[in-house]
């Protein structure tokens, strides 16, 4: 029999292989192939970075674990985990070298992939590295008294080379970072692209004129994300993250990817002298970070996804959004439809001598953010602003500082979270005052307010003046202005929001439990869920109940699931689907069938232990009847898809569908119903 939940690690590992089999998808553009390239090698970094730290360290202590695990499997997940790996970076080098390359030369591409520079190249290869990369080459003799430090996910070149008869090992920085990773020239009537590595490599008797050199080696090394924050700090925690983010990429290796064909005597000196003893030792190819495919220099339409611009809501312009907004709740769809209405929200409220207070949590913001700069402006032009900043929102920890630093000078209120708890909650209230009388607008979305991430992130972002829904927004406010931890004493009843920390689990365990009676009464039931990740265990075993019951559930889950579908006596009503296509799938959608009259809700809470017992999430019921059917409408498309979905098995497995009748691609119906 199957396990009763999956492994997170190794479920979150086949969402990478699912990336990963995109750029092998026929039906996907050539150069949007190579981009899923490069999407499958960023997540993996940050897999090294952020989980295998957390692997490696529970099989060291032979301690259990939050779910029970203790060392011996936790052993025997953390060697499936590198099998899985291995096998995908395979993988991946055969979708490269036999189909992507190939079909580029087909299109008078030459990518020089392990090749050597065609000889009516190398004058401006030599050009370029003697006018442009020569600059930034900082050579290091590595040895015995080695103080140099890599850095985390940087390129270099272990050069061995002689001087007389002596040997010495040379680490040398690839400046990915200062140049593009990628040099391109037009020749024979194409496009030649050559990695900046290679340029380096050609030109190292330049660098090194009175060495022979003997080879040179690709590495790089990957190193622990975590901060170490603590949790009572008598400082401002901007300061304390500030000097925190400062030592990150000096963190601990967990990682060594180095070029297959070194020797072991070489391979040996580098992890002594670079102190790589306790990182996972990975052999690789003659190219690293492949992730900056997605800087690939080719931009012919043709060989790129048809545009789908982004469909105008038609919102009135004669009249303020909250007069629009005040005859009905809007929804805007994200990437399908334009993000302007949201940006106007903001600008409106920084503008109206009728709005008093503007609060806002940001999670993720724009490395150029439109909506700061309105909040910047709202506090100039006199509005209250209080900004509710989550400074430990990994990897964009020193945007939202620099953010957070810009508006305080500006006069913004800004509250930061205890250190323990991250709000993760996507909410705006605007408050205005006329006529003696106040009047709320807001928004609750399953996204950042980030205008970037809104270009490619499916979400979803209602814009409401229901003054009771509303009402509960502010009192979360208020409480998170407290930056007080959520007990027992200091609990708010929330009679609409779900609220992680308050009542957002037990009401989404009555919604299922009510499911549960309406099908042992023979009523109609059943179950829709979308969302990026399940794990929590309370929230999966009372889904295998209501399974149990003869509840029918669809499950849409992108990336981490641990709820094993399919297995007789325990989840035999339950299915799974992913779907990986252009867009990256976002949102969070909750459907209880409730006798026929569903009640629909979103958020931003997936079912992840972090995401219950350790955040602010705040999910919230959809009213309006126009907007439940639209959101049902669209979840009823991906539900149907058999182009870009799998089916989860019971053994982890990702199985196509099969088409048995009308190609159904979930997205682009998507767009087109909102297009009409």
């Amino acid at each position: 029999m199957p396990t009763k939940y999956f492994n997170r690690d190794l479920s979150w590992l086949t969402f990478n292989e699912r990336v990963l089999d995109e750029a092998a998808n026929t039906q996907v553009p050539l150069v949007e192939r190579i981009k899923f390239l490069s999407i499958y090698s960023s997540n993996l970094d940050e897999f090294y970075r952020v989980r295998m730290p957390v692997l490696r360290a529970l099989k060291k202590v032979g301690e259990k674990n939050s779910n029970d695990i203790d060392a011996d499997e936790q052993a025997s997940i953390l060697e499936q985990a590198g099998n899985m790996i291995l096998g995908q970076q395979q993988k991946f080098g055969q979708i490269l070298t036999t189909q992507l390359l190939p079909l580029l030369k087909a299109e008078k591409i030459h990518l020089l992939y392990n090749e050597a520079l065609p000889a009516n190249l190398e004058d401006k290869v030599t050009s370029y590295f003697l006018s442009e990369v020569l600059a930034f080459m900082q050579p290091v003799v590595l040895g015995t008294d080695t103080s140099f430090f890599p850095e985390n996910n940087k390129l270099y070149f272990i050069v061995q080379l002689h001087e007389g008869d002596k040997e010495k090992l040379i680490l040398l920085n690839i400046p990915s970072d200062e140049l593009p990773r990628f040099f391109t020239v037009k020749a024979d009537g194409g496009q030649f692209i050559c990695f900046l590595d290679d340029i380096i490599r050609f030109n190292l008797n330049k660098l090194f004129k009175d060495a022979v050199v003997e080879n040179c080696y690709s590495i790089k090394i990957t190193r622990d994300a975590e901060l170490d924050l603590k949790d009572e700090y008598a400082g401002e925690l901007s300061d304390q993250l500030e000097t925190q983010l400062k030592k990150r990429d000096l963190g601990l290796a967990t990682r060594f990817l180095y070029q297959a064909d070194i020797p072991l005597r070489i391979l040996q000196l580098i992890i002594q002298h670079l102190d790589l003893q306790n990182a996972t030792t990975v052999e690789g190819g003659r190219y690293h970070n492949l992730k900056d495919f997605f800087s690939f220099p080719v931009n012919d339409p043709a060989l790129q996804y048809k545009p789908w611009p982004p469909i105008n809501l038609g919102v009135p312009t004669t009249e303020p959004l909250t007069a629009v907004l005040a005859q009905k709740d809007m929804l805007v769809n994200t990437p399908y439809q334009s993000y302007e209405t949201i940006l106007r929200f903001f600008n409106e409220a920084a503008n109206n001598p009728d709005v008093e207070e503007i609060n806002v949590s940001l999670y993720r913001v724009a490395s150029n953010s439109r909506i700061v700069n309105a909040l910047i402006s709202a506090a100039k032009n006199g509005k209250q602003v209080r900004v509710v900043v989550e400074l430990k929102a990994r990897f964009d920890e020193a945007n939202n500082l620099k953010w957070a630093k810009k508006m305080k000078s500006a006069g913004v209120h800004i509250i930061y979270s205890v250190t323990a708890l991250k709000v993760h909650a996507k909410i705006a209230l605007v408050k205005t005052r006329k006529n003696d009388r106040v009047h709320y607008s807001g928004l609750l979305a399953t996204g950042n307010f980030n205008e970037g991430t809104a270009r490619f992130y499916t979400d979803h972002i209602l814009l409401t003046t229901n003054p009771e829904l509303l009402r509960e927004v502010e009192l979360l406010f208020i409480f998170l202005a407290k930056r007080e931890k959520p007990s027992a004493a200091n609990q708010i009843i929330f009679r609409h929001i779900l609220v992680a920390q308050f009542n957002l689990q037990t009401r989404f365990l009555e919604l299922i439990d009510r499911e549960i009676s309406n099908v042992k009464q023979g009523l109609p039931a059943g179950i829709t869920i979308k969302m990026n990740n399940l794990e929590e265990r309370v929230l999966i075993d009372k889904l295998y109940e209501a399974s149990q019951a003869g509840v029918k559930i669809s499950l849409i889950v992108r990336s981490i699931c641990c709820l094993v579908p399919g297995v007789a006596g325990l989840s035999e009503n339950i299915t799974i689907k992913r779907i990986v296509d252009r867009y990256l799938e976002h949102g969070r959608v909750f459907i209880f069938n409730n006798n026929g009259d569903p009640d629909v809700f979103m958020g931003s809470a997936d079912w992840m232990n972090r995401n219950v017992y350790h955040r602010i999430e705040v999910c919230f019921p959809v009213y309006d009847t126009a907007i439940k059917k639209q959101l049902m409408d669209m979840v009823d498309l991906q539900l149907n898809d058999n182009v870009q979905a799998v089916l989860i098995d019971g053994h982890l497995n990702q199985i196509r569908p099969g088409i048995t009748g009308e190609q159904i691609q979930s997205q682009k119906e998507i767009y087109h119903l909102l297009n009409n």
